[in-house]
């Protein structure tokens, strides 16, 4: 949940980050600039790793917008991350097709393997993971989603979840 009232430091956009808002921006007409929102959220989370309260004050400010009105979307939409997560982030999804096959006990063995609670970070950095909604491969399931890329994995067991695990450590490794 996000906390405007939370302490953090303030943020800012480098030129090239300022200069891709503004192709953005190009891209709508005059005085509708708030209809680049969504992508210039996309391009914040990619630049610091996730959407702080500072950031979308910011991005309030460059579109001429209330801060609330972009608190409202970042909210909203659950691909915008509000606090910091790991460098990859495992998504699981939660819904009936997939709990029918034992999505619930793949989040129960990530949550054991990694020591990690739901939304939380492991200490080294490398590892967050969340239940999510629909992933659109329900006779595959259970599934999930790894961020960045958005790469997939279907027909998940305990041990194919160890393999991908222990391969994005290596990966991150190099």
């Amino acid at each position: 949940m996000l906390r405007v009232d939370e302490a953090q430091e303030p943020v800012e956009f480098s030129p090239a980050l300022i200069t891709k808002f503004d192709e953005i921006v190009s891209r709508y007409p005059q005085g509708k600039q708030k209809s680049g929102l969504l992508p210039i959220l996309h391009l914040v989370q990619a630049e610091f790793g996730w959407v702080s309260a500072p950031a979308m004050d910011k991005v309030a400010e460059y579109l001429s917008i209330l801060p609330i009105e972009v608190y409202e979307v970042a909210t909203f939409y659950t691909m915008y991350f509000l606090r910091p997560q790991g460098k990859y982030v495992l998504e699981v999804c939660r819904t009936s097709g997939c709990c029918l096959v034992g999505a619930e006990k793949i989040m129960d063995h990530i949550e054991e393997t990694l020591g990690v609670k739901e939304g939380e970070v492991t200490p080294d950095g490398l590892f967050s993971w969340r239940g999510v909604e629909c992933l659109a491969a329900c006779g595959f399931g259970p599934v999930l989603q790894i961020g960045p890329e958005y790469t997939f994995y279907e027909n998940l067991t305990n041990e194919s979840v160890d393999k991908l695990i222990s391969d994005l450590k290596a990966k991150a490794k190099n």
